[in-house]
């Protein structure tokens, strides 16, 4: 298993752990530290919120941008002997690259090549894969789990690289039995909040956390964020939280039937600009947003609150105004009795709670005792959020 360190590696470890699973992950060494104390932090930090003690996996050091992974000939000749499919998640969420020989690519694409070469070399042909449901790139139209290339364009470098990465894989011609996995974007965990990677969702989250603060209350209380925004307010955003996107994929994982297929993780009920905003502005007791439609108001014109938000989220501009439609039956047809749990305000009031007290990923790599500080700090917080 690639990307154990990554936040859906993480939950597909944990789940793995938790159910008896035998599992070797290929993980980095930083600069802190060794890939067996990032692994290892990883899972402490689950028995704390467990309240249980996990096995351990097999933990081998290297690198997927390194050919053969990295791996000494001991340890290629011990997954040969012992290992016998392959979950590749590893991937970088990098929009725009200064050439290929950079990311998103190295990662993404020659990194996937490397993977497909080490299984071959170490004879695993049972594969895998985690994709993005982006792959679709800025299609309109239905997009079903069957679709692939359809001559769609790209919005950024991180798309194509990631459909560049499936095309490779599914023409590798030894792989006997190839699963795809297409998840939509990822949010936090809907149950504690938890997250590694402060993107999509969260980056919008991030930006409201820090400049609606910054405005003095009135004597009321209320917080005035006079902004407009280019947009109806309901716009679809496919949107899943991460700890259904890894029991979705453990599901599929332990269903044989369920192999070969390809699926689209994507939710039932979405969400809008506006439940995202509405949600901010309760936890943040603020108002004066305004939904202009395909108005946009002329750069010279924008107030200072609109000038900060719009700078902090330019890179997902792109995104504004389209979110495909995914059609999901083959998702459907095995984790029917898992339904998505919809991002409501309890959901991003949690989310929210979280990134303050983790200082939006500046607070990194914490001890139990932190961690432990960190649950009960959530749980209050839930409280009295539920509470108001």
């Amino acid at each position: 298993m690639t990307s154990a360190t990554g936040l859906v590696g993480q939950y597909l470890l944990r789940n793995a752990m938790m159910s008896g699973k035998r599992v070797a992950v290929i993980a980095r060494s930083t600069k802190k530290n060794t890939a067996h104390e990032r692994v290892e932090a990883i899972l402490q930090r689950f028995e704390s919120e467990l309240g249980r003690e996990l096995p351990r996996p097999v933990c081998l050091e290297g690198d997927i941008v390194q050919p053969n992974l990295g791996l000494s000939a001991g340890a290629t000749d011990w997954v040969r002997q012992n290992c016998d499919r392959m979950i590749h998640g590893a991937a970088v969420l990098k929009f725009q690259g200064s050439d290929r020989s950079g990311d998103p690519w190295k990662t993404n694409l020659d990194g996937t090549k490397n993977v497909l070469a080490f299984c071959r070399k170490t004879n695993i042909r049972d594969f895998h894969y985690l994709s993005t449901a982006y792959v679709c790139g800025n299609r309109t139209d239905l997009v079903r789990e069957s679709d692939l290339d359809v001559g769609q364009s790209f919005r950024n470098d991180y798309e194509q690289s990631k459909f560049e990465a499936e095309q490779a894989v599914r023409a590798a011609s030894f792989i006997d039995q190839l699963t795809v996995y297409r998840p939509a974007v990822i949010s936090g965990d809907s149950q504690t909040g938890h997250t590694t990677s402060y993107h999509g969702l969260h980056t919008y989250l991030r930006l409201m956390a820090l400049l609606v603060p910054m405005v003095e209350p009135d004597q009321n209380g209320v917080r005035h964020t006079p902004i407009r925004l280019p947009m109806t307010g309901d716009e679809r955003r496919n949107v899943v939280p991460i700890d259904w996107v890894a029991d979705v994929v453990s599901r599929l994982l332990d269903t044989p039937e369920a192999h070969g297929q390809t699926y689209h993780l994507t939710p039932r009920v979405h969400l809008t600009p506006r439940k995202i905003i509405d949600c901010c502005c309760s936890y943040f007791n603020s108002t004066g947003v305004q939904y202009c439609g395909d108005i946009d108001v002329p750069s010279n014109e924008l107030n200072g609150f609109e000038r900060n938000y719009f700078s902090g989220v330019s890179l997902y501009e792109s995104y504004n105004t389209t979110d495909p439609t995914f059609d999901n039956s083959n998702l459907l047809a095995f984790t029917a009795d898992l339904p998505c749990p919809e991002i409501d305000e309890t959901v991003v009031h949690r989310y929210l709670a979280f990134g303050l007290a983790d200082r939006w990923g500046k607070r990194r790599n914490p001890g139990v005792a932190s961690i432990n500080h960190l649950v009960d700090y959530l749980r209050d917080a839930t409280v009295a959020s539920m509470q108001q």
